[in-house]
């Protein structure tokens, strides 16, 4: 049994509009600047090609180059789409799943900055606490839910792992339910909740699975779908620049559907995780032990810890005695 809702997730979303077509202009720019880019790129190339009698090679080979430019401006990009965009989304997501008025329009998109920005002053530091996150899920995922530790069969190492990295994929919004918890919490310290909200996770991490495996599912399911119907118009699209169908041509269908995945697919997995955590972690505080085997397992957790006690010690003079652990390392335990 999932512990989702369907119907009141298409709903937060359906009045979070503004957030979704957002999302959707976004990457659907970034579909546009990889055709662009590929499109511009190969034409360049079977240029340069057709003189040293290879117009087809050179082609393909200015294609993956563009390809690889545009793919280096989002690796550097990435940062701020997850602080505009992702983050602001979620922030109002949360505000509507705790039945707060959130206003309409582009207000909703500026109400929706003004929260991320009263957690989180730079996109930097939310960026480098997601990272964190990331890494001690991964880890933990890794070590704690794995099929191979489950069921180690002889000869099926590898489908096991692609099992294993499918049903990932499901637990791969983890960190912005993490986030989500960070924005709820009107607390002066996001690292301190993060440690605590990471633990909770820990506890109750076999409830998430089966629901993780239903929209593991679901997501691979519709985003094939869109694959299928983006491959025509996206080989017609390239096609302008006259470049034949090919490698190229298929990478950029599924940067279209990883696109409109992004847009459309995985705020429904996001909110459908929020609603597992609150649920699974109803009434529940940090345990100790699982503290431990955090830290035990994850370096990425102990850095975390870490950070929460230096951004709740209070600043203090050089020559001053040591004080006791603070309370944001007492909390999470």
């Amino acid at each position: 049994m999932i512990d989702f809702r369907t119907g009141q997730i298409l709903g937060l979303l359906a009045r979070t509009t503004p957030f979704l077509l957002l999302r959707l202009a976004v990457y659907l720019g970034i579909t546009l600047a990889y055709v662009l880019a590929v499109g511009l790129g190969a034409g360049l190339g079977a240029l340069f090609g057709k003189i040293g009698g290879s117009g087809g090679s050179g082609a393909a080979f200015g294609g993956l180059i563009g390809f690889g430019i545009v793919s280096g401006l989002l690796w550097w990009a990435r940062e701020y789409l997850l602080y505009m965009v992702k983050a602001g989304h979620i922030a109002v997501l949360i505000e509507l799943m705790d039945g707060k008025p959130v206003p309409g329009g582009k207000g909703q998109i500026y109400y929706a900055s003004g929260i991320v920005k009263q957690h989180f002053a730079t996109s930097s530091m939310l960026f480098g606490l997601n990272q964190l996150i990331r890494g001690i899920l991964k880890a933990f995922n890794r070590l704690t839910l794995s099929i191979a530790s489950w069921l180690p069969i002889p000869g099926l190492d590898a489908v096991v792992k692609l099992v294993d990295a499918i049903v990932n994929t499901g637990l791969s919004h983890l960190d912005q339910v993490i986030l989500a918890q960070i924005l709820r919490v009107r607390g002066d310290n996001p690292w301190a909740v993060a440690r605590d909200c990471t633990v909770l996770y820990a506890q109750n991490a076999k409830g998430a699975l089966k629901n993780a495996v239903f929209l593991t599912f679901l997501i691979w399911g519709l985003t094939l779908l869109i694959l299928f119907l983006v491959a025509a118009p996206i080989a017609a699209a390239v096609g302008l620049f006259h470049v034949h169908a090919g490698i190229v041509t298929f990478l950029l269908a599924v940067v279209a559907a990883l696109s409109l995945k992004a847009a459309l697919i995985d705020p429904f997995a996001t909110v459908a995780l929020i609603q597992v955590y609150d649920e699974i972690t109803r009434g529940q505080t940090p345990n100790r032990e699982w503290s431990a085997k955090l830290e035990s397992m994850s370096a990425k957790f102990r850095e975390l810890t870490q950070k929460a006690r230096d951004f709740a010690a209070p600043a203090k003079p050089a020559d001053a005695p040591a004080l006791a652990a603070p309370a944001a390392d007492a909390s999470a335990t």
